[in-house]
Order: C-alpha cells, then sequence, then structure tokens
C-alpha cells in the first residue's frame, strides 16, 4: 500500500477513536443530567473522604488540585479541607491562546482565583506564584471518563495531557470520577495520558 493510503488509512482510524470519544461525552453528559442533586452530592462527598483517606494523599505536602468544570467531580470542598489538613495547594492557570497551563500556589482561594479563559476560576497570576512541577507530590486530575487501566478522557483541549509527562515519575497522578463515569476502555490516542490511581465513590482502583 502507497503512503498516501496509509495516511488516509491513520485518518480514518484517528476519525473513529474521535466519534468514539464524543459518544462518550455525550453519555456522560446524560448521566450527569439525570442524577439528582442529592445523589450528586452523596457521592462527591465519598469520593472527597476517600481522598482523604488515601495515604498517597495525607503524606502528601505540595498537592496540585483542579477547579472543576462540567461533568467532573465537583472539588470546592476538597480545596478548602486541604488548607484544614496544612496541605499547600497548586491550581492551574490555563492559557487558551498557546494551549498551556501553568501551575500556581493559592494562599486564599476566596481572594486568590479569577475568572479564566475557560470560563471558571482559576489563580490569579498577580497574587499567585507559579509552582514548578517537579514540586508536586501528588496531582489530583480530573477527567470525564475513565477506564480502569488509567486512560483517560478530558474535553478534548489536551491540557493535562500535556502536562502529566512532565510531572515527576514519583508523583502519583490521581483521577476523581464517579463509579458511571467508568468505561471498559478510553480510546487512546497517541498523545492520550494514563493516570495511576482512580477514586470513585465505590472504590479505589490502581492501575491494572
Amino acid at each position: 500500500m502507497s503512503a498516501g493510503g496509509n495516511e488516509f488509512e491513520m485518518e480514518m482510524v484517528m476519525d473513529e477513536v474521535r466519534e468514539k470519544k464524543q459518544e462518550i461525552r455525550n453519555d456522560i453528559a446524560a448521566y450527569f443530567k439525570s442524577l439528582g442533586s442529592d445523589a450528586l452530592a452523596e457521592n462527591t462527598r465519598i469520593i472527597e473522604n476517600r481522598l482523604f483517606e488515601f495515604a498517597n494523599f495525607l503524606e502528601s505536602k505540595i498537592v496540585m488540585l483542579y477547579v472543576n468544570a462540567e461533568h467532573e467531580v465537583n472539588t470546592d470542598n476538597i480545596i478548602k479541607r486541604a488548607y484544614e489538613y496544612g496541605k499547600i495547594v497548586v491550581l492551574p492557570a490555563f492559557d487558551a491562546p498557546k494551549g498551556t497551563m501553568k501551575l500556581m500556589k493559592v494562599d486564599n482561594p476566596d481572594k486568590d482565583l479569577v475568572a479564566g479563559s475557560r470560563g471558571f476560576a482559576e489563580p490569579n497570576p498577580a497574587k499567585c506564584k507559579a509552582v514548578p512541577l517537579d514540586c508536586i507530590d501528588i496531582a489530583i486530575v480530573p477527567g470525564i471518563a475513565m477506564d480502569e487501566k488509567g486512560g483517560r478522557l478530558g474535553p478534548g483541549d489536551g491540557y493535562y495531557d500535556r502536562i502529566i509527562p512532565d510531572l515527576p515519575m514519583t508523583t502519583r497522578k490521581v483521577g476523581l470520577v464517579f463509579e458511571k463515569q467508568l468505561v471498559p476502555q478510553v480510546p487512546m490516542e497517541s498523545h492520550d495520558k494514563h493516570v495511576d490511581i482512580i477514586i470513585t465513590e465505590k472504590r479505589v482502583i490502581y492501575k491494572i
């Protein structure tokens, strides 16, 4: 087969992968829509408590958290509790034109966050200091869907796929999702990166 034929075949495969990803996103959106506020709050609370019982998290000093977007586990209370546990909290600031994110130390989320380019709160660069990636003890990573091998599906902007490989090998990458956000297999592309551990409201999953 010619090189052109191979390229066409590869593009067809990639199109199928992207279509499958979008199907999963649509399914998860429907799940969130169907979930009552009480069930959502209860499952979120259970995941939060599992995280605060998780040895790697308890032993960590500098923790990377996230401000949740739509169809991601809510982290409002996780961030508040992290301060109560004496953690140094690091949150991502996004640069949409460049497609990059920078990690910044947040001392007071009530005063140090501003509306960001993605439409939700992120660190104010005028008030927060950048934190080198190699200082992060544990990275809590959002996802729209994940699988038991650590495959992760986000909204498609690739921010976390670009930053995960640059985190130290010793930094645990922990995904938070509801059990219904687990799928048999996340369709992965070459740039997609895995997490090491997943916490749901039912269990803690170590990457197979």
